[in-house]
Formats: structure tokens, sequence, C-alpha cells
């Protein structure tokens, strides 16, 4: 087999590939083999027809087409493994350009590749964090979180205020029908913590048990959705919540701690800790977006074409994938279509750079996965899917997207990299050394286990970079196809 490659522009190439077909006999025996299951020639049974009988029924042009789906996808991943300094993402637009019976086929693919990407050098490369601080104000707010884990709900003979609990019945009609979804009894809500309906609020102060009160409001879900309803809500019963006094005796009863003070120093360290990785997560970006900004990278249009498709699809799915409701949706933002689009493409322009950035620097920096640090990422976003982490394998797999998670996690362990060889200073001027935060294995965890330093990405996982087996990447939403189709010409 004979390939050549031609650069169109930084981030497009033509592969050029001619097969001889003395290469092609593996391929003659499986299109033979194919096509014999799925003819029926009297006297031979199903699979046992032989290859001239199939071109004398068939043709010959039957079996060289099975021959060139069959044979240009494998062919097309050796010149793609053979090229140097060339790593398609996306799915090839592949072209038979001429098939020589016992002679050759050729055929040409148009594929989008990575750019060859100048990086900065990283030991030249200074951000600056904010201090940590912790304030006796944040230590107060955690305390008073904790003792009121601890609080008890007294009921109160007296009108409803901010923060108390009320049980309540809800009831709503639009234009007189009443909506079942919208109806419930008994439901325990904190007045002042909002998020249920807009006014509810409003309407629960100084209402008494037994007393109610009607309002107007947008629904926002279900049948009646973005309609106008009439709210009535009943208070059945007040209650205030009593917190237990800040002393020892809280102290044993909410810690392993003898003492207020000695619970009061351990809620200090956690906090110092708490915004310690803070300091990490903030060093990540600011290293991520020096090293961009230092960065030309030419951007593959199909990619970030992919890119916006996506995020558009995301955005109008939950409208139905109904482009009026959608519209006036972005109004009551106060957004137009067109803003709303010139958004996604300079986010989705923004998301292809940074990650083609992270792949050149992986590579720089030689950076590779053994199988726990992908075990370990995998199980983490199990846990975060709330699936069992066979399930997860198993769904993963049967979307391809193995390859997806293996890049991620190189992609951090590039960033964690970039990150120590930067220099990181706080506001005081003060060099940090994150070190001992950033873990000793290239992998940042916190007391939990979990990852701090996470690459940002699309909000769709699923559409990453992945390796697939004829070497070709797709970088957020472009599709790679381990088997593209060949147009016959």
């Amino acid at each position: 087999m004979k390939s050549t490659v031609e650069r169109l522009s930084p981030t497009r190439v033509r592969i050029n590939v001619e097969v001889p077909f003395d290469e092609l006999k593996p391929d003659f025996d499986r299109a033979y083999k194919k096509i014999a299951q799925q003819v029926k020639v009297p006297g031979f049974r199903p699979g046992k027809v032989p290859a001239r009988i199939i071109e004398a029924r068939l043709g010959r042009g039957v079996v060289l087409e099975e021959v060139v789906n069959g044979a240009v996808p494998t062919k097309y991943s050796e010149a793609v493994t053979a090229a140097e300094d060339v790593t398609p993402i996306g799915r090839p637009d592949i072209e038979v350009t001429e098939i020589a019976d016992n002679e050759k086929i050729a055929f040409t693919a148009e594929v989008d590749v990575r750019p060859e990407i100048t990086l900065p050098e990283l030991d030249s490369l200074v951000v600056t964090v904010d201090d940590v601080e912790v304030t006796d104000a944040d230590v107060d707010e955690q305390l008073e979180n904790l003792r009121a884990r601890f609080g008890t709900l007294t009921g109160v003979d007296r009108a409803a205020a901010a923060d108390d609990f009320v049980l309540i019945d809800l009831s709503a009609t639009v234009d007189g029908e009443d909506v079942e979804e919208a109806q419930t009894s008994g439901f325990s809500y904190q007045v002042g913590q909002g998020g249920l309906i807009d006014g509810l609020d409003e309407a629960i102060q100084g209402l008494s048990a037994d007393e109610s009160a009607t309002f107007t409001s947008t629904l926002v879900a279900g049948e009646y959705a973005d309609k106008e309803a009439e709210i009535t809500v009943k208070v059945t019963a007040v209650k205030e919540r009593q917190l237990p006094d800040a002393d020892d005796e809280f102290a044993q009863l909410a810690s392993e701690f003898d003492t207020l003070e000695e619970l009061t120093e351990s809620l200090r360290d956690r906090l110092g800790n708490v915004k310690k990785m803070e300091q990490v997560t903030a060093a990540r970006d600011k290293v991520l977006d020096a090293i961009v900004d230092a960065t030309e990278v030419p951007l593959p249009e199909s990619v970030v074409a992919a890119e916006i498709e996506s995020r558009v699809h995301d955005a109008i799915h939950s409208f139905d994938h109904d482009d009026d409701r959608f519209a006036e949706f972005l109004t009551s933002q106060g957004q137009t279509r067109e803003e709303f689009d010139t958004e996604a493409r300079e986010e989705s322009e923004k998301s292809v750079r940074t990650r083609l950035v992270l792949d050149a620097l992986a590579d720089a920096e030689e950076v590779s996965v053994n199988d726990q640090e992908l075990t370990e990422r995998i199980v983490y976003q199990a846990q975060q899917y709330q699936m069992p982490p066979e399930e997860f394998v198993r769904r993963i797999q049967e979307a391809g997207q193995l390859g997806a998670i293996y890049a991620d996690v190189r992609r951090s362990k590039a960033l964690i990299a970039a990150v120590r060889a930067a220099t990181v200073t706080d506001a005081s001027g003060n060099a940090l050394d994150l070190s001992d935060l950033l873990g000793p294995d290239d992998e940042g965890a916190d007391d939990s286990g979990n990852e701090v330093l996470e690459v940002p990405a699309p909000e769709d996982e699923a559409d990453d970079t992945a390796a697939t087996e004829n070497g070709t990447e797709t970088v957020d939403g472009a599709d790679a196809d381990a088997e593209p189709k060949a147009s016959t010409t």
C-alpha cells in the first residue's frame, strides 16, 4: 500500500491511498463469505455458494463494492498510523477515486487533524491567587450551621416569619381548571428558602395555622408550564427551630471534642484546608488560562461546528426542541437567538481551543494513564451518576466513550504538571508550594478522595476527545467512525 499526505490547512489534510489487489485477498475472502450467507442459490446450502457462482449471479461489481466498503476503513487506519505528525479528529470524508480490477483501488480521505501547537515555557508562567484567610465570622457561620443540624422544631402559636418551618397545603387553578400536579398537602417548607413557587414566601409570611392566602404565579413545569395560575396556600402548622447553646456540652454532642474551644479550632483548621484547596483550584484555572492565552491555536471548523451543535441541542432539548418556545425563553432572559448563537460559538471555540492545548501539553509532558487511574476515574464518575461501576462501564463501552474518559484523565494530569511547573504566589506575594495538595501521584484529591483538578469541560462529558481503533480522535462532539463508508465515483 502506498499513501501520501497533503496538508490543506493547519487543521486539515488529504490522505491519498493506493492499495494493490494482492493485498486484498483477505477482503475478497470476507466479501465472498458474507455475500454467500445472504444469497439463495438452488443446489447450494447458505454460506456454501462458490465465488464463481456469486459473480455469475450477482456480477463482479457487487463483490468489488463489498470489498471496497470493507477494506477502505482498514487501509485508512493503516495510512493514518503510518503518517507522521498526523492525528485525525472527527470522521474522514472518503472518496474512492479508482477501482482497477485485479490491479488496485485508490481513494482519498480528507479529515481534520490536531494542529501543530507551540506551547509557552511552563516555568515562565506566573499566577497569583487569593490569600488563605479564615475570619472569626467564617468560623461563626460554620458553628451556626452545625448548631442548626442539631436544632429542634417546636410548634408556636403565632404568624409565620422568615426562617420558620411550616406545614402547608397547596392547590392551583388555571382558567378555573384545577392543576392536579400542583396540589399537595402536609408539605414541610422553610419560609424564605425559595425555589418552589414565585411569591410563595411572601404569601406565607404573616399567616398563622389554619389561615390561607391566594396569589398569582407562573407555573414552570407540567401541562400548564408557563401559564399564570391562581395559587392557594394554607398553613396548617408553624414551627420555629430552637438551637442548642454553643457550649462544651454541645461540643461533646456534635463532635469528638470535649470543649467548645477545641471544636472551634477544628472548624477553623477545616476552613483553612478548604480555602487552600480553593487556592489550588484557582491556580489550576489561572495556569490554564495563561497557557491558552499564550498559545496560538488554529481551530478545526468541523470540530467547532460539532461542539456548537451539541450545545444548541442541549439548550433546546428541555423545550422539546420547540424553537418558538426556546425563543420565548431567551426573550424572557433578555437575550435574542442571535446573541445566544454568538455566545454558543464563542464558548465552543474556547472549549475546543482548551482541549487542543491540553492534548498538546499532555504530548509534550509525555503523560500516560495507567489502569488504576482510569479505574479510579470511572468509579468516581459512576458515583456522580449514582450508578454501579459495572453498569457505568457497560454503558460507556456501548457508547464508545471509554477513550473519552482516558483522554479526560490524561488532560487532568497534564494540567497538574503545568501547575507544578508554574510559579504561584498569593496576594501577599508569598510563593506557594502546592505539591502536597496536588497529590503524590499527580492527581489532586480532596479529603474524600474526589479529584479537585477537573479540566473544564462541556456539560455533556460524553462528547470528548476519544481515540478509536483507526487512530482517529474526536474533540467535543466531532464524530469519529471506526468504519467510515466510502463513496464511489
